[in-house]
């Protein structure tokens, strides 16, 4: 089971009915809840509807402060509309006398952090949930809205030009942690281990097959075509093929001792390329090494070696 079952991402934690009674409850236990934000009114704060039951998340309460881009108006506005994780700190009558519950999505932030430093370490497997797609990685809640960078060369051994080759935003993903700044309070990630070795991906594939694949890089001596996330083989080289095409391709073969597929170019297939699927053969745990390339492979191993912070 990922590390961060106790945390999850928001949007992913099961939404109860709630009552003033389940509120009080919840309030007296320290229980965390989620919700969508409805509005964000003048003074930013954010005001959820709790079955019956009217709640507000005052502007101090919305995140903890440690966290990159608090201070910014936007990542207040940017909640409307969106589930939100929090605790209810208090009940109390408005002037009409209907009860009104005030929340803290920033508790539950410091309690996620708290459990997140003393349990997490480089290696760890944890639920993630994708929030954000840029030129040079991705942007992932692994937590509560805590929010982590998974670099664009680590999203899979197979080379993409944008994240959004892989992912798509809301989507909830495995990742791994690859390293841990407690000081600064960040997490940094990465994926492709999780995605399986080079004979794993290898594998599903046959000399003689004919299979689809995306284009990724078309270069002088030859095109580059992914077949699955963590393969790609070597086709000849078209004038009218570019990075990102989805064509099909003859296996003439596989090399496991030179970590090469060599490829025959059948077509350029119509439409742009699907999002290829994600098979994780790495589902929870923490690792201490992976080895992508096989055990007679000519050349020195790929590898990533996880390393525990120095204390």
């Amino acid at each position: 089971m990922p590390e961060n079952n106790l945390f999850p991402p928001e949007g992913l934690r099961p939404q109860p009915v709630f009552s003033l009674q389940t509120l009080q409850q919840a309030m007296e236990a320290g229980t965390i809840l989620e919700a969508p934000v409805q509005r964000c009114d003048a003074e930013k704060n954010l005001h959820i509807s709790l079955g019956a039951v009217a709640a507000v998340l005052p502007r101090e309460e919305v995140l903890a402060p440690w966290i990159s881009g608090a201070d910014r108006d936007i990542s207040i506005l940017s909640r409307v509309g969106k589930s939100v994780c929090f605790t209810v700190k208090a009940i109390r009558p408005d002037e009409k006398g209907a009860p009104v519950a005030l929340l803290s999505r920033r508790e539950v932030q410091e309690r996620a952090a708290e459990y997140f430093f003393s349990h997490l370490r480089p290696g760890s497997v944890v639920t993630a949930k994708v929030t954000h797609l840029a030129a040079f990685g991705a942007f992932l809640d692994i937590g509560c809205g805590i929010i982590a960078m998974l670099p664009l060369e680590q999203i899979s051994v197979s080379r993409i030009s944008h994240p959004r080759d892989r992912f798509r935003v809301g989507q909830k993903i495995l990742a791994v942690v690859g390293g841990v700044d407690r000081e600064r309070h960040r997490f940094t990630m990465t994926h492709r281990e999780l995605l399986g070795t080079w004979l794993e991906n290898a594998s599903w594939f046959q000399p003689g097959e004919t299979v689809s694949g995306v284009v990724r890089s078309v270069k002088e001596y030859g095109s580059f075509i992914e077949l699955t996330p963590n393969l790609s083989g070597l086709a000849d080289c078209r004038e009218e093929l570019s990075p990102g095409d989805p064509v099909s391709v003859y296996i003439k073969s596989i090399r496991p001792e030179r970590m090469k597929i060599k490829l025959q170019l059948i077509e350029k297939l119509p439409g742009p390329a699907s999002l290829s699927p994600l098979r994780y053969q790495i589902t929870d745990g923490c690792l201490d090494r992976w080895v992508y390339s096989p055990p007679n492979y000519e050349k020195a191993p790929v590898e990533t070696v996880f390393t525990a912070p120095s204390p």
